[in-house]
């Protein structure tokens, strides 16, 4: 049962420290994993330049989030129901223009974020990789923030640069991080210990509180993912069985305990 209306919408960033790590193939099924549990769930795509949302999940958009920020259709016309039970925001790709965050831009998506904002339990903004004005932005509309990263040595590198920006820029000190294709178990409370002991080491330090990383979960490196989306379809959906399915359903069942 959706609870929007009866407590605050929490907005989460899911961003990456580097491209090709999986962020937006975990916010897509991340969101149906969340749906299933009973939120109601919006997912933003916030990389307003490269979009890649609507690949992940076979969507062919006519209306996207330009044409609501140039006034052409309204926000409601541009809200689609996506495959695994929740609702998408669209953006176009290959938009030069939104490849810097003006103040005209700036503007329209703060106003579109609070405007959906109430009508969900949970908004995920799927944002851009690295730690561009773009990225920043959108990642500062949220309440919560999920690093996904990889055991790879420059995953890792461009995770903790993202996590120390985060803190030096926005005051962050509590940030979710996912581990996905990790290829052992346990490889995931790695990968997080060493991000925390550099974080502890060369960041933690200067602030006024430690940065603190909660592991929410690891996910599998595993041949159905490719497969999914290759085939452009949610694992959640195809192949629901999928180790890293089960891995992403635990992942969406924390957060869920985490509000209650």
């Amino acid at each position: 049962m959706s609870t929007a209306g009866a407590r605050r919408s929490r907005i989460m960033a899911v961003t990456s420290g580097k491209g090709g790590v999986g962020k937006t193939f975990v916010a897509a099924n991340l969101a149906a994993a969340l749906a299933r549990q009973g939120e109601k769930v919006l997912v933003l795509d916030a990389d307003l330049g490269l979009a890649n949302l609507d690949v992940v999940l076979n969507l062919f958009p006519k209306i996207t989030l330009h044409d609501v920020f140039t006034g052409k259709c309204t926000l409601d016309e541009a809200i689609l129901p996506a495959p695994g039970g929740f609702s998408v925001l669209l953006a176009g790709s290959g938009m030069v223009e939104y490849s810097r965050m003006t103040p005209e831009v700036r503007a329209q998506l703060q106003k579109v974020i609070a405007e959906v904002a109430p009508r969900f339990d949970r908004v995920l903004l799927d944002t851009g990789a690295g730690i561009s004005d773009v990225v920043l932005y959108a990642v500062s509309l949220a309440d919560d923030v999920l690093v996904v990263a990889t055991p790879e040595p420059t995953s890792m590198t461009d995770a903790y640069a993202t996590i120390k920006v985060l803190a030096t820029t926005q005051g962050r000190r509590e940030i979710h991080l996912l581990v996905n294709q990790t290829r052992r178990a346990g490889e995931g409370r790695a990968v997080r210990q060493q991000l925390q002991q550099v974080l502890d080491r060369y960041v933690s330090t200067g602030l006024d509180s430690p940065v603190r990383l909660e592991l929410v979960g690891e996910v599998p490196a595993d041949a159905a993912v490719r497969e999914a989306v290759q085939r452009r379809h949610l694992l959640l959906d195809a192949m629901p069985g999928a180790l890293a399915a089960q891995a992403v359903v635990a992942v969406a069942s924390r957060l869920v305990a985490a509000r209650n």
